[in-house]
């Protein structure tokens, strides 16, 4: 990373703005924040007055494009899922930013209005069916009941209400203490949940009692603005209703039309005039002089010589182009990521800890290697290792073209689903023991075997867990290792000798000393007596480097060390996990002809796939957060610190356009 500075003369700063927003070769950074005494000397650059009109044209065209685009007919389902629609891209040419407003407001004075108020009157309709249809549904619980909607309430001499209820009893033995009332009723619900539609008819003197019956036990209906017999009423309501559809629809029609004519011009039009807003608002970053401004900024090392060409080139040589190596401080530069493309997406991972700061090691493809292996470890079935690279290849193939995202994902999908395979097929693993359950009931010994480094596979865990287990500590014990020597070559590129010598070269001899005489004592190794004094001595020195670091505290490294390593145990765990969930849901299966003979033939492939698909899914989060925990915690914690912020150029988004020529003048 290289720090930049230029002074460009101010007839080009404009054209210097644009193409380094196109070619997106330098993070620009605000002076007055980077070194404020700079302003002592030279003047604060003010926010362009453009920027406030491009901010208002861009929320004149959202509202307009959020309006039209609801009105446009959506995919839904799976056809959306297979076949997403890609915006069109149009290819333009720059233009004076006032001609941009005009065209703005050319195009949005032809539909603007319109739709806008279109919208309203949509609204206005959709509220009034909602009420229509709320007086319907009540309404039609009241045909059987033949009075004229507009007396419910009270009048000179009578009070009537009408509701819902669920406790009819105690109504009726309310009522029946009052002389000068009547009740009528018919069932609407269920017998599990009774409901009652109820009409209520007293003596206006006996008000005051019904009111409390009625608050108490009575969900009431609000239909004081009906006038009619519910049956009257009910056809009233039904042609409203259509009439309101039939003007929703025409509403609809005239917005669909209008989307399908502006929609795709509006959505370019807004994306110029915002890049041209962020264009604008830049330069709220820069100083200037009474002839020139003064951009800084970051590039990278590699294209430090293109940026040089691209300015000198566009301000005709009107520009001063100055770029330094940084100090990490005080100007703490940021940092950017550079990995191959099957690794981009274990970015996210590494920036989900923390973005590496400047000069400190990329962990990105040494986690991407380690959380491969143990998602595979830990998943451990070939069928369900064949399942996920299936549907990663088909994500590749199918909407790789789509989205960039959907295709990293995918591809780390393939890998996980590759070894995953590989350890089923070393660990004799294909839907569990669905194969020689199934197939081969009669032989006991596995189909295939081999030898690598005098191992014996296939290693089945249930019957032998001690192998894997063996596996899965000496994977720890490498990438624990690893994670040493990883700091120990940051702290020599840092010259922290001393951090080097006591805290991570400290590891070296303990563990090899430390294991010689574990090997001897406890597991019985047969060891000559100088090695033996060897060892002791090597676990002594990493002891002696270890305390003058940690002071007493160095006892607790060794047992948290030792820790992180057990840690790595639940390889097994959840490699068992994948198995024994598998087995036993062949197991049900198998049964299930011999408990139920004709419906459990039928059922037993349904009870396999479910079973399966929630034991690959159970599984393969259980294995992925598994994995990525053993990155966090146990290997980037022997030498990641973290903490730096990513590298941000100053670089357009294009969704809906692209330029005429790529490199602009």
């Amino acid at each position: 990373m290289k720090k930049v500075t230029l002074i460009v003369h101010q007839n080009y700063v404009e054209d210097v703005i644009k193409n380094l927003h196109e070619n997106g070769l330098m993070e620009i950074i605000d002076i007055s924040g980077e070194k404020p005494d700079t302003l002592n000397e030279l003047e604060q650059t003010s926010t362009h007055p453009n920027v406030g009109v491009c901010t208002t044209y861009e929320l004149r065209l959202s509202r307009v494009i959020d309006i039209l685009k609801k009105s446009k007919k959506q995919q839904s389902g799976i056809k959306a899922i297979l076949h997403p629609q890609l915006p069109k891209i149009k290819t333009v040419e720059e233009k004076p930013i006032e001609k941009l407003f005009f065209h703005a407001e050319n195009l949005l004075g032809e539909i603007e209005k319109n739709t806008i108020d279109n919208e309203q009157i949509l609204e206005k309709i959709n509220e009034q069916k909602q009420g229509v249809n709320q007086d319907f549904q009540i309404v039609k619980h009241l045909t059987d009941f033949d009075f004229d909607l507009s007396d419910i309430g009270e009048s000179y001499y009578t009070l009537v209400k009408a509701g819902r209820t669920s406790d009819l009893d105690s109504i009726k033995t309310e009522i029946d203490k009052i002389e000068k009332s009547v009740l009528y009723f018919k069932e609407i619900g269920t017998k599990k949940e009774p409901e009652w539609i109820i009409v209520l008819a007293a003596h206006i003197s006996e008000k005051d009692k019904i009111e409390k019956i009625c608050r108490d036990k009575l969900l009431e209906f609000d239909l004081k603005h009906l006038r009619g017999v519910p049956t009257d009423v009910l056809k009233s309501l039904k042609k409203e209703m259509i009439k309101l559809e039939k003007e929703r629809l025409r509403i609809a029609s005239y917005l669909l039309g209008q989307s399908e004519k502006y929609l795709g011009d509006l959505l370019i039009l807004r994306e110029e005039i915002q890049l041209e807003r962020i264009r604008k608002e830049v330069s709220k970053n820069f100083a200037k002089t009474q002839k020139t401004y003064v951009i800084k900024g970051w590039v990278l090392e590699n294209k430090d010589y293109d940026l040089k060409i691209l300015v000198e080139r566009v301000s005709k040589n009107r520009v001063v182009y100055s770029s330094d190596v940084p100090s990490v401080n005080p100007d703490n530069p940021p940092t950017y990521i550079e990995t191959p493309a099957w690794a981009k997406v274990f970015r996210t991972f590494v920036d989900m800890f923390s973005t590496p700061k400047y000069n400190e090691l990329n962990p990105t493809i040494i986690l991407a290697i380690f959380f491969i292996i143990f998602f595979g470890v830990m998943l451990g079935d070939a069928g369900y290792g064949m399942i996920l690279i299936i549907l990663s290849v088909f994500g590749i193939f199918k909407f790789g073209k789509y989205s960039s995202l959907i295709k990293e994902w995918a591809t780390m999908g393939l890998l996980l689903g590759i070894t995953t395979t590989i350890f089923g097929f070393l660990t004799y693993s294909f839907f569990g023991d669905f194969i020689p359950r199934f197939f081969f009931t009669k032989q006991s010994e596995p189909l295939y075997s081999f030898n690598i480094f005098g191992v014996k596979f296939p290693i089945e865990p249930l019957r032998d867990p001690l192998s894997i287990l063996t596996i899965a500590l000496i994977l720890g014990l490498i990438q624990l290792n690893v994670g040493v020597i990883l700091a120990i070559y940051q702290s020599y590129k840092r010259r922290e000798f001393k951090n080097m010598l006591t805290k991570n070269l400290s590891w070296i001899p303990l563990q090899i000393g430390g294991g010689l005489l574990i090997g001897y004592y406890i597991l019985g190794w047969y060891i000559n007596n100088i090695l033996i004094y060897v060892a002791a001595f090597l676990t002594l020195l990493g002891f002696i480097l270890l305390f003058i670091k940690e002071g007493p505290l160095g006892f607790f490294a060794v047992t948290g060390y030792i820790g992180d390593w057990l840690s790595y145990a639940r390889l097994l765990a959840l490699g068992l996990a994948t198995g024994g969930m598998a087995l036993a849901f062949n197991t049900v299966a198998e049964l299930l002809p011999q408990i139920i003979p004709i419906v459990g033939l039928i059922l037993m492939p349904i009870l396999l796939v479910i079973a399966h698909t929630v034991n690959l899914g159970l599984n393969t989060l259980g294995a992925g957060v598994h994995s990525l925990r053993l990155q966090y915690v146990e290997f980037f914690n022997r030498f990641y610190e973290g903490g730096g912020r990513a590298f941000s150029p100053f670089k357009t988004d294009r969704k809906y356009t692209k330029l005429k020529n790529e490199n602009i003048e």
